[in-house]
């Protein structure tokens, strides 16, 4: 995992210019923020080859390629801050210090999971860390609205930050929300991590208008950042939260991102570019015997199909996340420049920590 992390890098272009500098940090603050973002995509990636064998049933959408957004609005929160979260969860959990072998054991239905096993990876909760996520689409706004009211007046100060998609700026009970955050001035941050999927639709073809313009009509404060560098939504949800704290409405912040690994694992087009000598068969050939069938439709729309198909191939493989400079990962170890041995030993260091998170928990799986 770790390898192919590293070789990739060495692919970036060195001329690319920074989107922030860093005026804004010390070295320590960009490795913090690296280390986190790393554990995070290790420990996901080892979550997906627990799911590719079986391990792990059902959906499986993991936040690989929404780091930069998780490590760079966490960074700013404390104590009594809150967390709603959408169906990626488990980067904002690992991030803020939820046990990463409760995370595990509930992806595989253990009664020690981190929800006694029912929650599964969509619907997470850790009370310690006011932190619950849905599987819902929008739902992280009532949540958070809910937070900012109880913080509003139990601890002024505190705030509460909810993570969703732009897919869900469609669901009403989100638009409600942050009408309601305005009309109430709840310290609410509202983060719109836009890849520009809805799940496997465009969303250009399903959302009319511009994102951060429908929440300045709502009265929300707007601000848009690079969901790729994190330093760049550093110092965008730095200016945010800190209006939050002084009292001064809610925050809408528009962060666009990739995901590496589609809207679930298993994305079947993914697979196809990935390992096309294993995957086409079976897709293209029913529809190759489908030609030559009688009855039925037409030669020329049972051609159709195989077009279709083709096209899909085509955008998949000219899509952003196949590029490495799209990878918020990559791009936050640009920005290191320690000695490349105490790099190195760093980031073996939470490899290792990930390996014993998996054996641990698998040798509980099977005792």
């Amino acid at each position: 995992m770790l390898q192919g992390i590293i070789g990739m890098w060495y692919s970036i272009n060195e001329d690319q210019p920074d989107s922030v500098g860093k005026n804004f940090f010390m070295e320590q603050d960009l490795l913090s923020l690296y280390s986190k973002m790393l554990k995070s995509r290790l420990f996901e990636e080892a979550v997906n080859q627990l799911w590719e064998a079986g391990l792990i049933s059902g959906e499986m959408h993991l936040g690989t390629g929404e780091e930069a957004i998780v490590a760079g609005v966490l960074d700013h929160l404390r104590d009594g801050d809150a967390m709603a979260l959408d169906h990626r969860a488990t980067p904002p959990l690992i991030m803020r210090g939820v046990d990463p072998v409760l995370i595990l054991r509930e992806l595989l239905g253990q009664e020690a999971g981190l929800c006694a096993g029912q929650g599964g990876h969509m619907h997470l909760y850790a009370e310690e860390y006011l932190a619950a996520s849905s599987g819902i689409v929008g739902a992280a706004g009532p949540a958070a609205a809910g937070f900012a009211l109880a913080a509003k007046y139990l601890h002024p100060g505190c705030i509460s930050v909810a993570f969703f998609g732009e897919g869900a700026m469609n669901q009403g009970m989100l638009m409600e929300s942050m009408n309601l955050a305005a009309v109430w001035n709840l310290p609410v941050l509202f983060i719109c991590k836009d890849d520009g999927w809805s799940i496997t639709s465009k969303s250009t073809t399903l959302t009319a208008g511009q994102l951060s313009e429908r929440a300045r009509c709502l009265g929300l404060t707007a601000l848009e950042a690079d969901g790729r560098d994190v330093l760049d939504v550093w110092k965008a949800a730095k200016f945010a939260i800190d209006q939050l704290r002084l009292d001064k409405g809610p925050h809408f912040l528009r962060l666009r991102c990739i995901h590496l690994e589609g809207h679930f694992l298993g994305y079947q087009m993914l697979r196809v570019i990935r390992n096309p000598i294993k995957e086409l068969p079976g897709i293209v050939l029913p529809l190759i015997q489908s030609l030559f069938k009688r009855g039925g439709a037409s030669f020329r729309k049972r051609l159709m199909g195989l077009n279709i198909v083709n096209s899909a191939m085509g955008d998949t493989w000219r899509d952003p996340r196949r590029k490495p400079t799209n990878d918020p990962i990559l791009r936050a170890r640009r920005y290191l420049h320690l000695d490349p041995e105490q790099l190195a030993a760093l980031e073996a260091d939470i490899q290792e920590e990930i390996h014993q998170v998996v054996k641990r928990t698998l040798q509980e799986e099977n005792a």
